[in-house]
């Protein structure tokens, strides 16, 4: 807090100006006078990082926030009108919307971020989805291309998970013929794959 700390109390609190003085002050800055906005930074520079600080609760955030707003005031010092407002309470109004306004773009940032990782994660499953769909449609046309006899073998081992033996047992063949017949529709769709 190093080009803010003119200003700032021992105690925490922020101190008052003298608003006579400052509005003075801001009077002399508006018509130019040197060094007259140095005392106007010089006062306000703690109240108005204390404002902001209240808001964001975020010691980086705040100090940005107070320099803009300094800055602000440094270009609109003649929009102040001491009838309106005391000049402390002034800066600290522009201090609270400015902090105000850079919550609500820490907010809509974040929910950008959640966003776009919700969408990439979403678009990562749809495009993994998508490869599935395609690689069972691939599949799909393999498993026509083998005869009916092949086809029930890889059916039963790979789909329903039935050993060797229970496929067997269940279309009543010898257990050879049945490898046999994995092996040989196994090869068939490995090649039907590598040429789709």
């Amino acid at each position: 807090m190093n080009a803010l700390a003119p200003g700032r109390p021992r105690s925490g609190c922020p101190v008052r100006p003298d608003a006579d003085h400052l509005n003075r002050l801001i009077a002399d800055a508006a018509c130019g006078h040197e060094g007259a906005f140095d005392q106007v930074f010089a006062q306000l520079s703690y109240p108005v990082y204390w404002m902001a600080l209240t808001v964001l609760r975020d010691r980086a955030e705040a100090e940005e926030v107070a320099q803009d707003v300094l800055a602000e005031i440094w270009r609109i010092t003649s929009r102040y009108d001491p009838a309106k407002s005391s000049a402390v309470g002034w800066a600290l109004l522009i201090a609270r919307r400015r902090a105000i306004d850079r919550v609500r773009s820490i907010t809509a940032e974040a929910r950008r971020e959640r966003r776009y990782a919700a969408t990439g994660a979403l678009q990562d499953d749809l495009g993994q989805a998508v490869e599935e769909m395609s690689e069972r449609e691939q599949l799909g046309r393999a498993l026509g291309c083998l005869s009916d006899r092949q086809r029930r073998v890889i059916e039963l081992a790979f789909y329903s998970g039935y050993c060797h033996t229970d496929i067997a047992v269940i279309l009543d063949l010898p257990l050879g013929t049945v490898k046999s017949r994995i092996r040989v529709a196994l090869a068939k769709l490995r090649k039907y794959m590598e040429t789709d």
